[in-house]
């Protein structure tokens, strides 16, 4: 069994043995890691499984370049600094009360946020939510562990993650040399700050019990 089967199994047998009208699930871990990959598997398992499941990224919630360039943030983009984190806040308290709620998506391919992109009907009895600081120990994305109902971290080793983030300005057509320097310019060190802040999560990688939940 791979290790991405072994999570999904985990963690499906452990939220559909929870009966909740609205189970929200927050995937956490440095870009790069796998996160959406892990969300996407998950969901639709549960899905397969008669689970009404829906997925948030908390990508779409990156200010606007307009804004970035003013604040002169667009370098450090992708920092937690640079999301709208007081509307995600928001969104996430949104979600807990069951309605029918719309969120914005990120196009990695034209660097934009588009609002209402991502609709999550009141039918949906499990959301899952993934970003970099769902479980981040600066404020005022610490206020978010609290609202999980469990929380995931993917981790990956910092050789790996540098491969992989170089590979994501490759695929833009960015050239070598470009995307080594994106990536060991802003990307890596989000990432470091992601791993040095992490609250303890629910679940770790392998999908083993952290702690009692």
């Amino acid at each position: 069994m791979n290790t991405l089967t072994h999570h999904v199994n985990t963690l499906a047998e452990h939220i559909l043995a929870q009966d909740s009208d609205r189970y929200l699930v927050g995937i956490a871990g440095a870009p790069g890691s796998g996160k959406s990959t892990l969300a996407t598997e998950l969901s639709r398992r549960l899905n397969a499984q008669g689970r009404k499941t829906a997925i948030v990224p908390m990508d779409g919630f990156h200010l606007d370049n307009a804004i970035l360039d003013a604040r002169g943030l667009r370098p450090r983009k992708g920092a937690p600094e640079t999301f709208d984190a007081p509307g995600f806040l928001r969104m996430i308290h949104a979600l807990k009360s069951g309605d029918e709620v719309f969120a914005p998506t990120f196009d990695r391919t034209r660097d934009i946020a588009i609002a209402g992109a991502v609709a999550v009907p009141a039918a949906a009895r499990v959301v899952i939510v993934e970003g970099n600081y769902l479980m981040f120990d600066e404020a005022p994305w610490s206020a978010l562990a609290k609202l999980w109902d469990v929380s995931v971290r993917v981790d990956v080793p910092m050789p790996e993650l540098r491969a992989r983030l170089i590979q994501r300005w490759l695929s833009l057509n960015h050239s070598s040399a470009v995307a080594t320097r994106r990536a060991e310019g802003n990307d890596i060190p989000n990432a470091q700050r992601v791993i040095d802040r992490a609250l303890q999560c629910d679940f770790d990688l392998n999908g083993q019990p952290a702690r009692n939940s």
